[in-house]
C-alpha cells in the first residue's frame, strides 16, 4: 500500500478514524458479527467492517461516543447516529463467520450445557424459556459466551459459550456463564433491548450473578443480541 493513500474500504478504516480525532485506541478489528456493531475492549477497538462504506459523519459519530470528554448526552447522540447506518448492507456473504467443525468431546460438553440450561430455567425462569441451541466456540479469546439472534425478528438463536472456558475453568464459573446468556435470552424473549443495561442489572441480581459488564459493548436498537 502507498503511503497515504490506500485501495480498499477497510484499508482506509483506521486512518480514516485516526484523521477525525480516534485517540487512545493502538489497534483497529474489523468483523462481521451483526450482533455487536463496536466494542472497545483496552485500547483494541473491534468494530464491523461494514463502517468502512459508512460517510465521514459517521465515523465521527464513533469517534465523538468513544471520546470520555465528550458529554453523555452528546454521546447518545452520537451512538443512536452510528447505528443507523445499515452496516450488514455492506457486508459479503463471503465475510460471514465460517462454521466451527465440532471437536472430540463436543457432544457430551453440548449435551450437559443443555442439560444445565433446562435445570437452571425451571429454577429461575420458571420454565418459562423456551429450548435454544447451545454452541461451542473455539474462537472466542476475550468472551466467555455470547448470545446470538436474528437481525429481523430479534428472536434467540442461539447461545455461543467459549470452549476454553468450558475446558479450562470450574463449572460452577460455566454456570455463572450460562446464567448470564440466559438473562440475555430472557430480555429477547420478553421484548426487551439486549444488553447490559437497567433490565439486565435487576434480573441478574434476581437470580444471584454478577451484574456487571467486563467491556463497552453496543448493538443496535431493535437487535436481541450481547456478548457476555
Amino acid at each position: 500500500m502507498i503511503p497515504g493513500q490506500c485501495f480498499l474500504f477497510e484499508e482506509c478504516l483506521p486512518e480514516r478514524l485516526r484523521r477525525l480525532g480516534l485517540i487512545h485506541v493502538d489497534r483497529i478489528q474489523t468483523h462481521a458479527n451483526t450482533t455487536v456493531m463496536l466494542s472497545l475492549n483496552r485500547r483494541t477497538l473491534r468494530l464491523h467492517r461494514g463502517y468502512a462504506f459508512a460517510p465521514d459523519e459517521v465515523l465521527r459519530a464513533i469517534v465523538q461516543f468513544l471520546d470520555p470528554r465528550i458529554p453523555r448526552g452528546s454521546r447518545r447522540q452520537a451512538e443512536r447516529e452510528f447505528l443507523r447506518f445499515p452496516v450488514s448492507a455492506y457486508v459479503a456473504p463471503r465475510e460471514r463467520p465460517r462454521i466451527e467443525r465440532a471437536r472430540q468431546g463436543d457432544v457430551a460438553l453440548l449435551n450437559r450445557l443443555t442439560e444445565l440450561h433446562r435445570a437452571l430455567n425451571v429454577r429461575y425462569f420458571g420454565g418459562t424459556l423456551r429450548d435454544i441451541p447451545i454452541r461451542l466456540s473455539g474462537r472466542m479469546k476475550s468472551r466467555l459466551g455470547e448470545l446470538a439472534a436474528n437481525w429481523d425478528t430479534g428472536e434467540a438463536r442461539e447461545i455461543g459459550i467459549s470452549r476454553r472456558h468450558v475446558l479450562r475453568h470450574d463449572w460452577s464459573e460455566v454456570e455463572h456463564t450460562l446464567l448470564h446468556e440466559m438473562v440475555h435470552q430472557w430480555q429477547a424473549e420478553a421484548g426487551l433491548r439486549v444488553d447490559h443495561g437497567a433490565s439486565f442489572r435487576t434480573k441478574a441480581r434476581e437470580v444471584g450473578i454478577v451484574p456487571a459488564a467486563k467491556r463497552k459493548v453496543v448493538v443496535p436498537p431493535g437487535v436481541r443480541q450481547a456478548a457476555g
